[in-house]
């Protein structure tokens, strides 16, 4: 399979920042509010986010959270706080509302939904508390999603981290966000970090959940853009180009604009 791509890490950094701030002030908005995750992802977003010199609020939103990704958390919050003067945090331990919310609602004898219904919840509580923060103090909730799982493979929570008023990053394919980690020095122990949305409370990453690597994915989504098929890969290969295309097909819907039912030639004059 192909190379991967690289970009001009300043110009893109620079265009990114200017896009940001051009944006809020356009929107009236004092800054940005966004979860942070102990992910490279949200460390990548949030520093991009501070460059803007507009208020910046990190929030922290830990649901039985891994003690480790609470501590890359707090490094990389530390580190932002070190570096830029507009950056402020907080913490709302969501873990009491998610356990209130799951013993109302009846559990399912399917397990598996039943979990996974219980991991999008847990994003979308946490979507409800950013635009809590948001609606207070006149921020954008800025989003954490790369090219590959915002329009790849479709790996969000709709209405969860996919609810959100702008999106950073939605254009760089994931090596281009750690290729944007390293020039922002971002924390070592995020980088290296086995990526993971942290939803299940448990130590499973997302190639775990996948069936496949960001970097397999990457290049089955660059190939997917050329016009390569099935016919032009074998072995592991076709195995992450058959995932790739499954998990885009049936995750259209969270890429796609909400279909609206036209009421056409039935209304009465």
């Amino acid at each position: 399979m192909q190379k991967k791509n690289k970009i001009d890490i300043e110009k893109v950094n620079n265009q990114i920042v200017n896009w940001l701030k051009t944006y809020a002030e356009n929107a009236k908005a004092n800054g940005f509010v966004i979860g942070i995750s102990g992910g490279v992802d949200s460390a990548v977003t949030s520093t991009l986010c501070a460059q803007t010199g507009l208020k910046l609020l990190c929030v922290e939103m830990p649901i039985h959270q891994d003690a480790k990704q609470i501590s890359r958390g707090r490094e990389h919050i530390d580190f932002l706080k070190n570096k830029f003067p507009n950056v402020s945090n907080v913490e709302v331990d969501l873990t009491q509302t998610f356990d209130i919310f799951k013993n109302a609602v009846p559990k399912s004898a399917n397990l598996v939904k039943y979990n996974l219904a219980l991991a999008n919840s847990r994003a979308r509580l946490r979507m409800t508390t950013l635009y809590y923060f948001a609606g207070i103090d006149g921020l954008l909730v800025a989003g954490t999603g790369n090219k590959v799982e915002d329009f790849g493979v479709g790996f969000f929570t709709k209405y969860g981290d996919g609810g959100v008023d702008l999106s950073p990053i939605a254009d760089l394919m994931k090596s281009e966000v750690y290729q944007l980690g390293t020039f922002l020095n971002i924390p070592r122990s995020i980088q290296n970090a086995a990526p993971t949305d942290g939803l299940f409370g448990d130590d499973r990453t997302d190639e775990d959940q996948l069936g496949a690597s960001y970097d397999e994915l990457e290049t089955a989504m660059l190939a997917d853009e050329k016009g390569k098929t099935e016919l032009d890969f074998e072995g592991r290969n076709l195995e992450v180009f058959k995932i790739y295309k499954r998990l885009n097909r049936i995750n259209k819907h969270k890429v796609n604009a909400i279909p609206i039912c036209e009421i056409k030639n039935l209304r009465i004059d």
